[in-house]
């Protein structure tokens, strides 16, 4: 064999010599996301693994998602037939598996439970019913994906469309885990609109609050709220699991571990489960599914009509999802005789903290000295627990189609 042939089938084991334009179109789109994480600060501790993760599924040849390969071995004596590994598949398959099995969301929602003070919400049980109304963008979405079907090509069946809705939300494991039960061939797609739109709230949801509410209502000074005891504080937890799983079983991976890592929190005897749960543990698995989340963002599962829509669907509910919490804010505020600003009804998406944050930001531009970032934390951890119901309401509908 001459020098140049060896040359030329060395080069054939390399990644050029197999890269398509899609793969090239991916791999720039990684770095978009890269650099948003990065320079941005777009959600950089999921969108960093995500955008990687894409790079690495788009190298050619890597084999970093191929699945095992398995022989058929009968054994001379008996006769009997077992399945013998002959490769073990590439890394980010065996990592995709904890995706697939719901394994890692629950235990994010563990690590923010550990995180998340229900106090508020505890002190202010109304703010409940403005975490349920920022869940309109979901449904909404929902339908409005199902009404494309009137247009020939364009619509979505249910199990996807129920998974596009959940993008309003404004919660990235919910959505993960949902997609990865109703339609995993969209996991990609959506997980990036999810985080996207996440890293979005300070840009998207002002508009949306100022163009619902008036200069009077952002002034609106809320007073201060009651103390919550350690007692109740402790039961919470306990009461919400009961409560909600006992009706809608299919959200006890989520509202389960999301309230044991806050029990973890309160009761205030293991403090090292809740140092762990919260930090080491939450930040490993960050690490895990976001790279394997987007390791499913292949050319072939990406560049399509479908992600353009996705993203178009997932702007609609997360505008809906603030303006409906909005809209139950300004009922309150009437019923209340003017006691509750409006503005804390755009917190009911669960991006914590940082929506409770753009009510205060909102708050203050209109008067200074209000403060309404306590207030907006009610409906805020409210959302966590609304989504979780909406993806378990989902799971239980549609989750055997």
């Amino acid at each position: 064999m001459s020098l140049v042939d060896a040359l030329y089938d060395f080069f054939l084991t390399m990644g050029f010599s197999a890269i398509t334009w899609q793969e090239i179109v991916m791999i720039l789109i990684s770095f978009v996301l890269i650099y948003l994480a990065l320079v941005k600060g777009f959600e950089p501790l999921l969108l960093l693994p995500i955008a990687f993760g894409m790079l690495l599924a788009n190298l050619p040849l890597a084999g970093l998602n191929a699945e095992p390969i398995y022989q058929i071995v009968t054994d001379p004596v008996t006769g009997e037939h077992t399945h013998k590994m002959v490769d073990a598949g590439g890394l980010l398959y065996w990592l995709y598996r904890g995706v697939k099995l719901g394994i890692y969301p629950p235990l994010i929602f563990l690590g923010v439970g550990a995180m998340t003070d229900f106090g508020p919400l505890i002190a202010n049980p109304r703010s409940i019913l403005l975490g349920a109304a920022a869940q309109l963008g979901i449904f909404t979405t929902f339908l409005g994906a199902l009404a494309l079907n009137f247009v020939p090509g364009l619509g979505f069946n249910i199990p996807e469309a129920a998974s596009i809705g959940i993008i309003g939300g404004a919660d990235g494991p919910t959505a993960i885990y949902l997609t990865a039960k109703l339609a995993p061939h969209l996991l990609g797609p959506i997980a990036v609109a999810a985080y996207s739109y996440m890293s979005l709230v300070p840009i998207i949801q002002p508009p949306i609050m100022k163009l619902f509410t008036t200069e009077e209502e952002r002034k609106i000074k809320m007073g201060q709220l009651r103390p919550v005891s350690k007692l109740e504080k402790i039961l919470f937890p306990i009461v919400i699991t009961i409560v909600v799983c006992m009706i809608l079983p299919t959200t006890a991976p989520l509202v389960g571990m999301l309230m044991l890592g806050n029990l973890f929190k309160e009761c205030g005897v293991v403090r090292q489960l809740t140092d762990t749960a919260s930090n080491a543990l939450m930040y490993i698995v960050v690490i895990v599914l976001g790279t394997s989340v987007g390791a499913t963002t292949s050319a072939e599962a990406f560049l399509n009509a479908s992600t353009l829509k996705i993203v178009v669907l997932g702007l609609v509910a997360f505008a809906f999802g603030t303006a409906g919490g909005v809209w139950l804010g300004k009922l309150m505020c009437v019923l209340s005789g003017r006691q509750i600003n409006p503005l804390i009804g755009s917190a009911g998406v669960s991006a914590v903290p940082m929506a409770a944050r753009v009510s205060q930001k909102v708050g203050a531009e209109a008067d200074p000295t209000n403060f309404l970032l306590m207030h907006a934390m009610g409906p805020n951890v409210a959302g966590v627990i609304g989504t979780a119901v909406a993806a378990g309401t989902f799971m239980a509908v549609y989750g055997i189609m």
